[in-house]
């Protein structure tokens, strides 16, 4: 690697990649070494990503690859994740985002399975989500078929339902992006259960977009 490039690797954000692997495990947002993790750093454009197949508990500083926007390798010694070529897709789609993080957790699966879209039937996610989230055309695991799928479903809301797979949740910072899968995850297991038992009451687009203006501008220290 040049030597420029060597400077320019932070090695703050490779632990933020091991952290996030930890963390999506304990929290039950995907099993075994399933799903994947991944930020662009806003300063160079370059991509960290988890390594492909390796245990979120095993995973070190050291084993997290660099990529470009061409996914061209950067640093690393480990072979990236298969979905690096989903990852850096919705970043060269979203100049917004700079998180993104693939999970297999159960409830948004789920509908996923079903083909089906998750609406805005709660608050917290029409704030920071979206208005609803839709389900992407399959196709096959760690292919830029799929990777053009996703960034086609997902549009301008934070999250995308993959079918007969997952769940893909993106945010400006990880932090912002983990509260998205839990917010999904959440959304989707209330949205289940309420159907279960009668008929999901939506919350209106003009009342959404009131929601979503609250949250950029008003809610929270200023």
């Amino acid at each position: 690697m040049p030597q420029q490039l060597k400077k320019v690797v932070k090695q703050d954000l490779k632990q933020t990649i091991v952290e996030t692997g930890r963390f999506m495990i304990s929290r039950g947002l995907t099993v075994g070494t399933w799903g994947n993790v991944s930020l662009r750093d806003p300063d160079t454009g370059l991509i960290y990503i988890s390594p492909s197949g390796m245990d979120y508990e095993e995973i070190q500083a050291e084993d997290v690859v660099v990529l470009n926007s061409q996914i061209e390798l950067v640093d690393g010694c480990r072979v990236p994740s298969v979905e690096r070529g989903m990852h850096v897709s919705v970043y060269n789609a979203r100049p917004d985002v700079n998180a993104v993080v693939h999970t297999h957790p159960l409830y948004s699966t789920v509908l996923g399975v079903n083909h089906m879209e998750l609406p805005g039937i709660s608050e917290d996610f029409a704030q920071i989500v979206a208005d609803k989230i839709i389900c992407s055309e399959y196709a096959l695991p760690g292919t830029m078929d799929l990777a053009e799928n996703v960034v086609e479903a997902l549009g301008e809301r934070n999250a995308v339902l993959l079918p007969n797979h997952g769940t893909l949740c993106v945010g400006e910072t990880m932090k912002y992006a983990l509260t998205v899968c839990h917010v999904v995850e959440k959304t989707a297991h209330i949205y289940i259960m309420a159907k279960s038992i009668g008929t999901p009451h939506l919350i209106s687009d003009e009342d959404i977009k009131a929601m979503q203006y609250f949250a950029r501008n008003v809610y929270g220290q200023r």
